[in-house]
């Protein structure tokens, strides 16, 4: 992927900044305002998602704009202006937490071989709003399609299932997830209650059976049937600490862990669960000095589950290769420009992160070619279970691979300098 060496077209409010000193970080998009309204609140990027197919990258770019642009986004004929990219903004009348593509479609051979591209009129957009309100866009037009009332609070998060359903799972502050049926315009909608406080994420795992969510204060991280609308568990035995904060969780891609992250006092931590059994396999800590280095603001499993990058306050991006030799990756310290959310291309390779100053930045993320065994243990987790895995005869050691028992139970990462991270 070339790297325009200057600002270049983009849009009539968005431009690329220029050619950046870290090799890691390939191009970013900032975005013009006026100057009475830069660094003032309602500027953050709190979502950032691309597309199924990855032809489109969407962002929240603060002040109730929403921009979607046509990815790559530096190739010559996108960049000079010359012919029209397709690009949209979409202006929502309220300051925008939550995004999301959708259909996202079935990765089963079938529905793949009668899978319509997503550049189609079926490619939506879903955004959440502050006033409780999510309003679902047509991307190929550009038009409002029609809103969802129900929730009382802002619009944390929202995701669609990778089976190609209009379905929708949205999460809020006001202690409620809804599953909507989009097919029926949202008329249908099935409504989640237990938390205690603010949902500040949730995820649905690959075979759609189940929904995770997290409690920002109250500690809960919540699994939900997708199938019958009802309540799991409650996933207990996390590091205790005196004070925490939920921030985040996803599946990997097989659906066989489930990460959720945290934040407290002097540290952030990721424990990785077993979704089906509630048994915490393995913990990665962060130790760091200064106190504010330490919140944790999103994670997410590259599409080939071999990385997670981690998005925290005082660096833009982490990338951690569980149970293997951690920490592969890491930023420069950079706390001008806090990092909010993260999301991988589908195809891997970028992850791009959004910030409170309302940019957006791309990264390189490490390639790997995944192994034999763990490309068999992928597909074999996605229709199996941890309860139908265990009663095979298959010897201990095989078992315990395909399970994820072989991770180390607890991995410690310091706040290396950034010298030490870039030699």
């Amino acid at each position: 992927m070339s790297l325009p060496a200057s600002d270049l077209y983009c849009g009539n409010d968005v431009f690329f900044s220029e050619k950046p000193a870290d090799p890691k970080l390939i191009l970013e998009l900032k975005t013009r305002r006026p100057p009475s309204l830069e660094g003032r609140a309602g500027c953050e990027t709190w979502s950032v998602d691309f597309s199924p197919d990855g032809a489109w990258f969407s962002w929240s770019m603060g002040h109730g704009i929403v921009w979607v642009v046509a990815w790559p986004l530096d190739s010559e004929e996108n960049l000079d202006g010359k012919i029209d990219r397709g690009d949209k903004s979409f202006s929502c009348g309220q300051p925008v937490w939550g995004l999301a593509f959708g259909p996202r479609p079935s990765k089963s051979a079938s529905s793949f071989l009668n899978h319509t591209p997503t550049k189609g009129s079926r490619l939506l957009l879903a955004t959440g709003l502050e006033n409780g309100v999510i309003k679902i866009w047509n991307v190929l037009t550009g038009n409002a399609l029609f809103d969802l009332h129900g929730h009382e609070g802002i619009v944390r998060d929202l995701v669609f299932p990778p089976n190609g359903k209009l379905t929708l799972v949205s999460s809020s502050r006001d202690k409620t997830l809804r599953i909507w049926d989009l097919s029926q315009k949202g008329k249908k909608v099935q409504v989640l209650s237990g938390h205690k406080d603010w949902v500040s994420c949730c995820c649905i795992s690959p075979d759609c059976s189940m929904i995770a969510s997290v409690g920002r204060f109250d500690r809960m991280v919540c699994l939900w049937s997708l199938r019958s609308f009802t309540f799991i568990r409650n996933l207990t035995g996390g590091a205790q600490k005196t004070f925490y904060l939920l921030a985040s969780c996803d599946f990997t891609p097989d659906g066989a862990l489930l990460a959720t992250a945290a934040f407290g006092a002097s540290s952030w931590w990721i424990d990785l669960w077993d979704p089906y059994t509630a048994e915490k396999l393995a913990t990665l800590v962060n130790y760091c000095e200064i106190y504010g280095q330490n919140q944790i603001s999103a994670i997410q499993f590259s599409p080939d589950g071999l990385h997670l990058a981690i998005v925290t306050e005082d660096r833009a991006l982490r990338i951690w290769e569980p149970g293997q030799t951690g920490m592969v990756m890491q930023t420069k310290e950079d706390r001008s420009s806090n990092g909010l959310c993260c999301n991988f291309h589908p195809q891997g390779g970028v992850v791009a992160t959004g910030t409170r100053d309302g940019y957006v930045r791309f990264w390189r993320a490490p390639r790997l070619v995944p192994s034999l065994c763990h490309l068999c243990r992928s597909v074999l987790r996605h229709s199996v279970s941890t309860h139908q895995m265990e009663p095979l005869p298959i010897p201990k050691r095989i078992l315990e691979y395909l399970t994820y028992r072989n991770i180390p139970s607890r991995l410690e990462t310091c706040c290396a300098s950034d010298e030490e991270w870039d030699s």
